[in-house]
């Protein structure tokens, strides 16, 4: 299927490992300029090299002030961002009275603040091209809420009400604005939060409805596809991957 992407500039944030690795794959092998930020050059360069292509942008989703001149680094080297792919990060796991005040405004930071910042940079010149796609990299725990992920339960959510508003506002603009409800994917994240890889590979064999954990390739390609000229006439929708793994209708 050809995606109408090939020439698009995309800006992938957490691409050095992970989902954003996936993601920046995926949208490199349909075509897209990749720009791959993260906080690490050198896994940034790792990423690089097996994506075969893309360029690197060394960026702390916690730095608001270097996101906000981000976009415009990418313009200068790349061309105009076509494509933002917010995945800025997931904070640590507990309650809801668990973390403290510091950590609760660090997790805004990465997860609400973040996000708008690189919205309002790049929305501008996408409606002067009358183009654009936004996806943010969610979770399902604004469906069905996590007990153990409290800070993600608040924060996300708050996201997802931005990007619902933005969507509206500039759809007519030719903008799209999704969320993608991320499930339990083959991630050093997800082993971190089961205790190891193995853990939450046996865990998933028994509780997710299609026996497996995702794997970030497949996430990219559902990235890839709602950046797509195809996907034109999706926008302001959460979208779940999870392997049939949530009950919520």
């Amino acid at each position: 299927m050809e995606l109408g992407i090939e020439g698009k500039v995309a800006l992938v944030m957490g691409a050095s490992s992970g989902i954003g690795r996936g993601i920046a794959g995926a949208l490199a092998r349909e075509g897209a300029r990749v720009a791959l930020a993260s906080r690490s050059r050198e896994r940034l360069e790792e990423a690089v090299a097996e994506i075969g292509g893309g360029t690197a942008f060394v960026a702390d989703a916690t730095d608001l002030e270097r996101l906000a001149r981000l976009p415009l680094e990418v313009a200068e080297e790349l061309g105009s961002v076509d494509i933002l792919v917010t995945n800025t990060g997931g904070p640590p796991p507990g309650g809801a009275l668990d973390h403290g005040f510091e950590e609760w405004e660090e997790a805004y930071r990465s997860l609400v603040l973040a996000p708008r910042v690189l919205a309002g940079a790049v929305v501008p010149g996408m409606r002067g091209e009358s183009w654009g796609r936004i996806v943010n990299v969610g979770s399902t725990t604004t469906i069905e809420i996590n007990p153990a992920l409290g800070l993600s339960n608040a924060h996300r959510m708050a996201t997802v009400g931005f990007f619902k508003t933005l969507a509206r506002e500039v759809a007519g603009d030719g903008i799209t604005v999704n969320t993608v409800a991320t499930g339990r994917f083959a991630t050093d994240r997800m082993a971190e939060l089961g205790g190891s890889l193995e853990q939450v590979e046996a865990a998933a064999r028994k509780e997710v409805p299609v026996g497996r954990l995702g794997t970030v390739e497949e996430y990219g390609d559902l990235v890839a596809f709602l950046c797509s000229a195809r996907a034109a006439y999706i926008t302001g929708t959460v979208i779940p991957i999870d392997g049939g793994l949530m009950r919520a209708l």
